[in-house]
């Protein structure tokens, strides 16, 4: 059954066109109908990230709480893994996070967490769906029965000793000269206090939110000006997270960009090392590269792949029994501290190897060479056709370009969750191979999608 509101990652869109008032309060009012549960008095927690839009939505579903009972607790600018562990801390119903993550401001989304911190299931996600287009009229709490929403003061600090206690406490980062990047986004705040109160020198950039300049030529996924700041000031380290915290990328002191493939390196073979690993692997998504499957494998490690999507990655994590794991875009995590991915906390991980082991971070985190990959997107036409990868020629190419990696390389074929697009990713030791076969079925859609 295909879903209306939810994507993958709770729901996103564009502010006052996808994500308006009337949808954001007919979502709290959904959703606290589906966890109003048992007699107590109910409440939920409900974060923000720095855009524009966060002001008309965090209204909106407050709104939509109170008018079915529930109490709300407002944390204002923070980072999802903040909100999720609030949750559970001030033993709230739900938890809400208003972000789109990396996207631009003027996109906007809605994130949802259960009272165990961890973002809802799918059938929860289909109960609320099936409310949000209905009659919630009688539904609604009795006058006297009306939520109150208050806002709720010291929670940066909360999160602060949090992330601080991921850390063993003998552990100092006195010496480190780090530039920190919040992507003017929900970390603005918490995080260069926290590294400060760990003892680093701490540059921090990407600290000014305005409403409109989140994640815009800064952040995780526009690292360039972090690279350059941090060869300008000789810094040790840099780190870039995402609008709102989940992810992160680091740099090392060339000013070399490190990705969540080798960070996982790095935290899986320390907590090899440390005997803190609760199976021997990790898990990742298929756009992991080969080159860090290779690497695991040496060291006596798995790596249990799944779809694209850091819930994909959780919910393994959670039915098999590991307690790391990740994704190339530098969402990781670490189910010993989090209940979802947390880039300053994998960020700390890090830090604390570099401090172990008293080398640069060019060197700690240089654990593999990845193998060449290539990643080309053929927009289709919608509606014409079918789906492009069900088409006898292209499945023909598909089966070609694998017998001629031959074991020497991979493929990942995939729609795009958001847009009528298909992603073609190659992958092996010869990078003239793995160009020519992304290339023949790049060819194969292009041409079915235009018959």
């Amino acid at each position: 059954m295909s879903r209306k509101y939810f994507g993958t990652d709770g729901i996103r869109g564009r502010a006052n066109g996808v994500i308006t008032a009337d949808l954001a309060l007919r979502v709290g009012q959904a959703t606290g109908l589906v966890f109003r549960r048992g007699e107590h008095r109910h409440r939920v927690v409900i974060g923000k990230d720095t855009r524009l839009s966060g002001y008309m939505i965090e209204t909106a579903m407050v709104a939509g709480f109170t008018s079915v009972g529930f109490d709300v607790l407002l944390l204002g600018p923070m980072p999802t893994p903040a909100v999720a562990m609030l949750t559970r801390s001030m033993r709230a119903d739900l938890g809400v996070m208003i972000s789109a993550s990396h996207n631009p401001f003027d996109d906007n989304g809605i994130k949802l967490f259960g009272p165990d911190g961890y973002k809802l299931s799918d059938d929860d996600e289909r109960g609320i769906e099936a409310l949000i287009d209905s009659d919630l009229s009688k539904k609604l709490a009795k006058s006297a029965a009306l939520g109150r929403a208050k806002r709720i003061e010291g929670v940066h600090d909360r999160y602060i000793e949090f992330a601080k206690r991921t850390l063993p406490r003998s552990l100092s980062l006195d010496g480190l000269r780090v530039v920190v990047d919040c992507a003017n986004g929900a970390a603005y705040r918490v995080v260069p206090e926290a590294l400060w109160e760990l003892g680093a020198e701490v540059i921090s950039v990407g600290v000014e939110p305005d409403g409109f300049n989140i994640n815009h030529e800064c952040g995780s996924t526009a690292p360039k000006a972090l690279r350059e700041k941090v060869r300008e000031l000789r810094a040790d380290v840099g780190i870039a997270l995402d609008g709102d915290a989940d992810r992160v990328v680091m740099v090392d002191e060339q000013g070399h960009l490190i990705d969540g493939d080798q960070l996982l390196a790095v935290i899986a073979e320390s907590w090899q090392e440390d005997g803190r690993l609760s199976k021997p692997g990790i898990v990742a998504t298929v756009m992991s590269n080969l080159g860090l499957e290779r690497h695991l494998a040496g060291k006596g490690l798995s790596l249990l792949r799944t779809a694209v999507g850091d819930r994909y990655v959780l919910e393994q994590m959670r039915e098999q029994g590991y307690n790391v794991g990740g994704e190339p875009s530098g969402h990781i995590i670490l189910s010993d501290y989090a209940t979802t991915g947390d880039g300053f906390v994998a960020a700390l991980q890090v830090l604390a190897v570099m401090k172990k082991l008293d080398q640069p971070l060019s060197k700690v985190c240089h654990r593999f060479d990845p193998l060449p990959q290539v990643t080309k997107n053929v927009r289709y036409k919608n509606g014409t056709g079918g789906k492009p990868t069900e088409h006898a020629k292209v499945l023909g190419a598909i089966a070609d370009a694998q017998q001629r990696l031959d074991g020497h390389g991979r493929l990942i074929v995939r729609p795009s969750g958001t847009e009528p697009v298909i992603r073609v990713t190659g992958e092996g030791d010869d990078p003239e191979l793995v160009e020519a076969v992304v290339d023949d079925i790049v060819d194969a859609i292009t041409a079915v999608s235009a018959a």
